[in-house]
């Protein structure tokens, strides 16, 4: 991080930032950045300001500020807010937070993304992890280190992101609906390790306690389990129509037709109904972060 010698201010620098690069595979994102970046440079230069003057307004370094106007980094939300208000740009840069969002999300998780955004009922059960809407930034960055072969740095950080950005459906108005079906063997393995586990049990305690979502957890010892051929999403949005994915149903690819969707709404059932109820699951959760 480099140092304003006027002010003795310490400004962002590049290594600050990882994971804030556009994926040159994602032809749309490039776009939409290099949008962005192009607007800032007009901004700056139409008020006469140098990029190492308007840098130290915003708490950038002059080489980040070049960076971000060349289409080659993404800008933090708070960097275009504070970047409208130094440009006096009238609400244009700050804007383009939304799509600029969109960008930070992996290409293949895209999609997705749009269909969470409208979705009023989420039936959500993965037999391998915590979930991916219920995990701590930090947690999720664990799993994502554990991968081999290894993701890099940034690729790290741009998966974390993109997962964080996710969790805007427990934020949105009106809140939709969601249901979780964990296994206890992802709830006790310390991945990452017991610190990671701790703060993550702590918070699905919080989200447990939200009234639109109900968490359930299918315990080690049962007998009978509806989960074995795989997880399970179903999405359901407020014109009635609904799609689903699992990998026992047309290989995983997401499906829309009435017959396949009742297959996967049918399975989820019946797995609800064999794991802990959500009292129970809360009250398993709390007795789980008292042994860790």
């Amino acid at each position: 991080m480099s140092v304003d010698g006027d002010t003795g201010r310490r400004l962002r620098s590049e290594g600050d930032e990882p994971g804030w690069e556009v994926d040159p595979d994602d032809d749309w994102g490039v776009a939409v950045i290099a949008t962005v970046g192009r607007q800032v440079k007009l901004r700056r230069e139409a008020v006469g300001m140098r990029a190492a003057d308007f840098g130290v307004a915003v708490g950038y370094g002059e080489d980040l500020i070049y960076k971000i106007e060349a289409g080659k980094r993404i800008p933090r939300p708070e960097f275009l807010d504070k970047a409208d208000e130094v440009l006096g740009a009238g609400g244009l840069l700050s804007a383009m937070k939304e799509d600029v969002a969109k960008v930070r999300y992996p290409k293949k998780v895209r999609e997705l993304a749009k269909l969470e955004a409208r979705a009023v009922e989420f039936q959500l059960y993965d037999p391998l992890n915590i979930h991916g809407l219920l995990q701590t930034p930090e947690y999720a960055r664990g799993l994502l280190l554990m991968r081999r072969p290894a993701y890099s740095q940034d690729e790290v950080e741009r998966m974390v992101a993109g997962r964080v950005a996710r969790k805007c459906v427990f934020e949105r108005d009106p809140v939709p609906e969601l249901g979780f079906v964990l296994e206890e063997w992802t709830l006790r393995r310390p991945l990452g390790g017991r610190t990671l586990l701790r703060a993550q049990l702590e918070h699905m305690l919080e989200v447990a306690g939200l009234r639109n979502v109900e968490l359930q957890v299918m315990p080690m010892d049962r007998e009978e389990h509806a989960g074995l051929a795989g997880g399970i999403e179903v999405l359901k949005f407020g014109d009635g129509s609904a799609v689903g994915r699992s990998p026992a149903v047309a290989n995983g690819r997401p499906v829309t037709e009435r017959k396949q969707l009742h297959i996967l709404e049918l399975r989820y059932g019946i797995i609800r109904a064999q794991a802990l109820t959500p009292r129970e699951s809360t009250a398993f959760i709390e007795q789980l972060l008292g042994e860790t």
